[in-house]
């Protein structure tokens, strides 16, 4: 979806979308720099409930400690 920053009001950005509609987007929460007129493109995404992050992290844990063990192999 992509939209443009209409305007600033407060700490509050005005997103006018493609089709007309506007989000209202904390300001903090956007890349910096932006200005009135900067086109974004809007994405979502499910987070899911992380368990598959959570076991890549650990594994990667795992093998660091492993390999710090027995740094021949």
């Amino acid at each position: 979806m992509n939209g443009v920053i209409d305007r600033f009001e407060e700490n509050k950005a005005v997103i006018k979308l493609d089709d007309g509609q506007q989000v209202i987007w904390p300001a903090s929460e956007l890349p910096e720099r932006l200005t009135e007129g900067d086109n974004l493109r809007l994405v979502l995404s499910t987070v899911g409930d992380g368990t598959a992050e959570r076991e890549e992290m650990a594994k990667a844990v795992l093998n660091k400690i492993l390999k710090d063990k027995n740094p021949n192999e």
